[in-house]
C-alpha cells in the first residue's frame, strides 16, 4: 500500500503551541502524533509514505531525519506546498500516484485497520471511500417544528445522530482526474465525483478515533494513549 499524509496546516485552534510547533508533532503521550501515524501505517503494510508539508515543515523534516520512527523498509517522501492547498490540493503535487492510496491528516490518532480499510475500497471498486463514524451532538435548547405559524411538534434537548468523516480516506487514481488545481478541500474532490457520476463508498470505523485539532481532544487523545497504548500498536 501506499499512503499520503496532509502534514502542512498551520493548527489555529491549537494556538499558541502551534505557533512553534507544527501540528502533527504535538506530542501525544511522550512521542508526536505523527510518529505514532507512521509507524502504524508501515506495520499495517504501506511501503510508501508521502507527506506533504507546509507550515513549518523543516521542522517536521528535522525531526523524522533525526528522530527516525520504526518503519521498517518503508520509503518517506516528501512534498512541499508553496501556499495553502487545502486537505486534498497537495496531491497535485506528489509524484507517481498511479495506484490506490491512502489519504489522511497528520493529526489523528485511531486503531483503525488502514489495510481492512484499502481491501474495502478495492473490493467495492469505488473511487474514493470516505471512512466514517456516527457523532452525536446534544441540542441544549428545545427543537421546535413550525409550519406556517403553527407548532407542530416540540422535542426537548433532543441527541441528533449524523454520520462525519474522519479525514481518512482511500483514493483510486481515476478520481484525481476530477481533482481540481489550486486549493482543493477533499469535500471538494467528493462533489466533483458525485457530480460526474462517479462513486464515493463510506468504510465504518470500528475503534477509536482522535482528532487532536482542539485542546480538549488533544487531552482527551493523550489520556487514551495513555491508558490503553496496545490500541496503537501493529
Amino acid at each position: 500500500m501506499r499512503a499520503v499524509v496532509m502534514a502542512g496546516g498551520r493548527g489555529a485552534r491549537m494556538r499558541p503551541y502551534t505557533t512553534v510547533l507544527p501540528k502533527p508533532l504535538l506530542p501525544v503521550g511522550d512521542r508526536p502524533i505523527l510518529a505514532l501515524l507512521l509507524e502504524q501505517l508501515a506495520a499495517s503494510g504501506v511501503s510508501r509514505i508521502d507527506i506533504c508539508l507546509g507550515y513549518l515543515g523543516e521542522l517536521i523534516r528535522a525531526y523524522l531525519d533525526q528522530t527516525p520512527p520504526d518503519i521498517g523498509d518503508a520509503e518517506i517522501h516528501f512534498t512541499t506546498e508553496k501556499e495553502p492547498l487545502g486537505t486534498a490540493g497537495a496531491l497535485n503535487l506528489v509524484d507517481d500516484l498511479d495506484e490506490p492510496f491512502l489519504l489522511l491528516n497528520g493529526d489523528v490518532l485511531t486503531s483503525l485497520d488502514f489495510g481492512a480499510l484499502m481491501t474495502n475500497h478495492l473490493e467495492a471498486a469505488v473511487d474514493l471511500t470516505v471512512t466514517v463514524r456516527t457523532e452525536r451532538t446534544e441540542i441544549g435548547s428545545g427543537v421546535l417544528t413550525i409550519v406556517g405559524e403553527s407548532i407542530t411538534d416540540y422535542v426537548e434537548k433532543p441527541t441528533i445522530e449524523h454520520e462525519v468523516s474522519t479525514g481518512i480516506y482511500a483514493i483510486s487514481p481515476a478520481a484525481l482526474d476530477h481533482l481540481a488545481s489550486g486549493f482543493v478541500d477533499v469535500p471538494d474532490l467528493v462533489h466533483a465525483l458525485l457530480a460526474n457520476d462517479r462513486t464515493v463508498g463510506a468504510f465504518r470505523l470500528a475503534g477509536s478515533w482522535y482528532d487532536i485539532g482542539t485542546p480538549d481532544h488533544h487531552r482527551q487523545a493523550t489520556a487514551e494513549i495513555l491508558e490503553s497504548p496496545e490500541r496503537y500498536q501493529r
